[in-house]
């Protein structure tokens, strides 16, 4: 089991950037990888960014270039920097966890991103 808690959302104006974290209640090294994913209303969830344990990275064709997944395994943290937001980008953010050798996924309650235009 792991807990994970995500921080860092808010409301920012377009062209804003916001850093979104996500705290493991336990060491990330435990994980194959971490992801960011977000739901807007009425859409489904869909993937932002993974990032890999040795740190190799997978956007979504509508964040590269702006957003950027990295990781510090010294504070068992995953984190989203989101630069030149668009108000498309509103949506809640949550990131997930897979341990190694299963297909579990252990899920973060989420942050609130609201750009507005």
């Amino acid at each position: 089991q792991v807990h994970l808690v995500e921080s860092g959302g808010g409301l920012v104006q377009a062209g804003g950037s916001l850093r979104l974290s996500c705290a493991a209640s336990r060491s990330i090294f435990d994980f194959n990888s971490m992801g960011w994913y977000r739901q807007a209303p009425g859409n489904q969830r869909e993937l932002v960014a993974t990032i890999g344990s040795r740190g190799s990275t997978n956007y979504a064709d509508s964040v590269k270039g702006r957003f950027t997944i990295s990781r510090d395994n010294a504070k068992n943290t995953v984190y989203l920097q989101m630069n030149a937001l668009k108000p498309e980008d509103t949506a809640v953010y949550s990131c997930n966890a897979n341990p190694w050798r299963t297909t579990t996924l252990y899920w973060g309650q989420g942050t609130q991103v609201t750009v507005s235009s």
